[in-house]
């Protein structure tokens, strides 16, 4: 009985590890590429400088990694295209990342 409880509570740790360590992982990577790519215009913060503030967007980590690897022609420049440089990891670490600011 006592050896299932520890199966039990390896098996939950392992799940963890699995599934939320890489989601930390991936914000990491996002606010370094976030810094690289979007700060200048969106605040290191996200608070919104030349561009918006990204701290209230209603859009979901996949829609904005979406936009940010399609583009949208009703945005205005840079967005009206993919963004340079930017796999479709990196903007789902992005968009994960902005999920993140308050």
């Amino acid at each position: 009985m006592r050896f299932g409880k520890m199966q039990l509570l390896f098996v939950a740790i392992v799940l963890c590890i699995t599934f939320i360590v890489p989601q930390f992982a991936a914000a990491d990577d996002g606010a370094a590429t976030f810094k690289a790519k979007c700060a200048v215009c969106h605040g290191a913060d996200g608070g919104g400088k030349i561009g918006p503030s990204l701290k209230t967007t209603t859009l979901s980590a996949d829609q904005i990694a979406t936009f940010l690897t399609t583009g949208d022609e009703a945005k205005k420049a840079p967005h009206k295209k993919p963004i340079s440089g930017l796999s479709a990891d990196d903007a789902k670490a992005v968009g994960a990342y902005v999920k993140t600011l308050k």
